[in-house]
């Protein structure tokens, strides 16, 4: 039967103290020293203590701890004794309680002192015996220990592991930091000790379940950190010794870069946009990408050449001579060097380098065929001015961001090609060769030609703006050279801005100089072999231009030369053949087997395309230089039914044209012309121009369709030696054309001896070689008449059988 008690009253405001907790009590409260002094005064001595004292241990009072939780008295509460009463080290004083049992609180009574009194019925506990309450008591031990272990209490777990009484180890839940006040109310209003532990397991339980999320989060963090932390010390450290070795080597810190933009020699314009961005950079975190983008503009900004020029030769002597060793021939681009050279010594001896921040810059077109040296013409010129020399390749190019850059804004964002041509030759007035520019393409990205406008302007390029630098740079003193093998597909607002020489091919003999003073040399290194091991005489050099390489260029001829040194550094190997070896004319056959190329003339009558009537030669210029052209012509019998005119062989609509005025002309003019056209009316007529797989156009082949046609109709055949350009009228007159240099050279190397041109582009002839000329008869004609009666066999010749 449980025993009811009279005791004072110590209410605790938001906290409970369970059984076997020791708590100190600050007696400055009221309420609580009250409970204390009542408690001391009915204490065994009988004794009445106008002060605080410490009891004895025979004779300590006790007290009722009853939690109140929001002014309100809790049904239970907690029988304490009071341990020791005294001062604290701040001197106020304090009492020390601890539990003993629970007891539930009855109805109030009368008692000594000011405290309030209640009869408090011992609450008996339940099912403390038993092997399950021993076995949950064992559990609910290790997880305090748990957690004390892992707060580092190490002082109490040997107090908790000397607990046996499972009530006593449920009541440790007490201490527990982590349970509020309401569950330790529901662990000291349960009596049974089986509920008691698990209730204080399952508090327990989440504690630890919840700690080791918490650490788990907590390792996570700190691994975190610490790699942050490790990552930070070791760039402080990494900066700290490239600081020191910059201080050893001179160099500076690398990654100081506004210490960098202000020692470096900019323009003021350029210094202000790269300490811009020297200022965002460092406001940028080390993690964003922007500080990557912004480092590599400005590694860029400082890589530039800004006050980097180099001094210009000013010897015109010494420079001709330099542009005649490197190239044979090529007069006429050479004198436009030279005058440019030239002009250039004469301002800078008058101190005129500069007219309003602009300088002389100059913009060659270099237009010809391949193989005439116009890539390596560009090489000459800036060795002949001493400059830097720069190769930017434009074929086949098809965005306008290659010629001006990239926006930063893009991944992978780069300077265009001009300004990377700048930065690669290290000077801010190169020579720049922008080769292949009519084989500039154009689509959805845009026009790099358009783009190419403001570069090749030398009104506007000393402000020339690159999206990617978004500085001014100025390239008015660079020298461009521009080269091309089509005039016809460079836009004409590029071509305007740029000044046109013609590279129209080589005569034999400048071939023949080029083969034995520079591709003979360069092709004997190649193939290992030393100077006079091999020799071909100008006779075998001449035979190669003529027979087997007929080209403008000399191309064919680099490679023809290396195929005939591979062939006797083979036999040298096999032992066939003893160094040094001379390779004449007669030879060639030996090495390159029979030639490719005979002239027309030279082969037998029968076998010669203008044997028989309707065929005569024409010259025409292609992409690949001036070459001969035959236009043939055929007349259907009247028994076979066709009529009209056929044209094959892929004309163009102009030369189509000019078929038709031909035939019109010898229609209107049979009779004076003594030719049989009033039959036409009946027969069919065919004219073809071979090859029938490339295309052709253009008005030049008209007198020489009027040839094929007169052959055709009078039987007379078209002399071999003779080759004709012009443009035919209704009228019969002889219309002027283009490209006549480069048409007489076609002409010259196919073998032909008589040549016909309008009268009007005889002018033009003062441009072709001398020795061109004095090998060929060249006739100004004014209209058809002349050329009939100079390109037809006479009537009274007999007229060869086609073989």
């Amino acid at each position: 039967m449980s025993e009811t008690r009279l005791l004072p009253v110590l209410p605790l405001d938001d906290d409970v103290v369970l059984p076997g907790m020791v708590v100190p009590l600050d007696l400055t409260e009221g309420e609580t020293r009250a409970a204390v002094e009542s408690a001391q005064a009915k204490a065994p001595s009988g004794a009445s203590f106008p002060g605080i004292r410490s009891a004895a241990p025979q004779q300590r009072a006790e007290v009722l701890i009853v939690p109140r939780i929001d002014g309100e008295y809790a049904e239970m509460g907690t029988i304490a004794t009071v341990e020791r009463v005294g001062r604290v080290p701040g001197g106020k004083a304090a009492a020390l309680l601890r539990g003993t049992g629970r007891a539930r609180v009855g109805h109030i009574a009368d008692g000594p002192g000011a405290a309030r009194w209640v009869h408090a019925e011992e609450a008996p506990e339940t099912g403390n015996d038993g092997e399950r309450t021993k076995a949950l008591a064992a559990e609910y031990k290790s997880l305090v220990v748990s957690v004390l272990e892992q707060r580092g209490g190490w002082q109490m777990i040997d107090a908790v592991n000397g607990l046996e009484d499972p009530s006593a180890i449920a009541d440790l839940a007490g201490n527990a930091p982590y349970l509020g006040v309401q569950e330790k109310l529901e662990l000291l209003r349960t009596v049974d000790v089986p509920s008691r532990l698990e209730k204080a397991l399952e508090s327990t339980r989440e504690h630890l379940a919840e700690l080791e999320v918490n650490d788990t989060i907590r390792k996570d963090v700190a691994e975190g950190m610490e790699k942050q932390q490790k990552e930070f010390l070791l760039r402080r450290q990494l900066e700290a010794i490239k600081k020191e070795l910059g201080e050893l080597d001179g160099s500076g810190e690398d990654d100081d870069y506004r210490s960098r933009v202000e020692s470096a020699e900019l323009p003021a314009h350029v210094r202000k946009a790269a300490l811009s961005e020297v200022d965002k950079l460092e406001r940028t975190s080390e993690q964003s990408p922007e500080g990557g983008w912004i480092r590599t503009w400005l590694d860029t900004v400082l890589e530039m050449p800004w006050q980097s020029t180099t001094e210009d030769v000013h010897d015109i002597a010494a420079a001709r001579e330099v542009l005649d060793a490197d190239h044979a021939g090529l007069d006429d681009v050479k004198e436009r060097i030279i005058e440019y050279l030239a002009v250039r010594a004469r301002r800078a001896q008058a101190g005129k380098g500069a007219v309003g921040g602009r300088r002389s810059g100059a913009v060659l077109a270099l237009v010809g065929p391949p193989g005439v040296g116009k890539t390596s013409l560009g090489e000459s010129v800036a060795k002949a001015m001493d400059r830097k020399f720069v190769r930017v390749a434009l074929g086949g190019i098809r965005d306008e961001a290659e010629i001006r850059g990239h926006r930063r804004t893009y991944v992978g964002a780069m300077p265009g090609r001009i300004v990377r041509a700048i930065k690669e030759a290290g000077s801010l007035n190169p020579v720049v060769l922008l080769d292949e520019v009519d084989k500039v393409g154009a689509d959805y990205r845009g026009d790099p030609t358009a783009a190419l406008l403001e570069v090749l302007d030398p009104e506007q390029n000393h402000t020339f703006r690159d999206h990617y630098l978004e500085v001014e740079l100025d390239l008015s003193d660079v020298v461009f050279l521009a080269t091309a093998n089509a005039l016809e597909t460079i836009p004409g607002p590029l071509l305007d801005r740029m000044e046109l020489v013609s590279l129209d091919g080589y005569t034999e003999h400048e071939k023949v100089t080029i083969g034995r003073d520079h591709l003979l040399p360069r092709e004997l290194e190649r193939a290992g072999l030393a100077d006079g091991d091999v020799t071909l005489t100008d006779a075998a050099l001449s035979r190669v231009a003529a027979e087997y390489t007929r080209e403008a260029g000399v191309r064919n001829a680099n490679r023809t030369i290396a195929k005939v040194l591979r062939k006797i550094t083979t036999k040298v190997a096999l032992d066939e053949l003893a160094l040094p070896v001379t390779v004449d004319a007669s030879d060639l056959d030996t090495y390159l087997g029979r030639p490719r190329h005979l002239p027309e003339s030279s082969l037998p009558a029968s076998t010669q395309r203008t044997s028989i009537p309707g065929v005569a030669t024409g010259l025409a210029v292609t992409g690949a230089g001036g070459d001969v052209l035959y236009i043939e012509a055929s007349l259907a019998d009247a028994e076979s039914g066709s009529t009209g005119l056929s044209l094959t062989g892929q004309l163009g609509d102009v030369m189509k044209e000019s078929v038709q005025i031909a035939l019109s002309y010898l229609r209107s003019r049979g009779a004076e012309l003594e030719l049989p056209v009033g039959d036409l009316k009946d027969r069919g007529i065919h004219v073809h121009v071979p090859a029938g797989a490339v295309p052709k156009d253009g008005p030049s082949a008209g007198i020489t369709m009027t040839t094929a046609l007169a052959s055709l109709l009078s039987g007379r055949v078209v002399k071999a030696d003779v080759a004709m350009t012009g443009e035919v009228s209704l009228t019969g007159r002889v219309l002027p054309i283009g490209g006549v240099k480069q048409k007489l050279l076609a002409a010259h190397r196919a073998g032909m001896k008589t040549v016909i041109i309008p009268q009007r582009n005889e002018p033009d002839l003062d441009d072709v070689p001398a020795e061109v000329l004095s090998e060929l008869d060249v006739h100004a004609v004014a209209n058809v008449r002349e050329v009939l009666d100079l390109a037809l066999e006479p009537a009274a010749a007999p007229i060869p059988q086609a073989a």
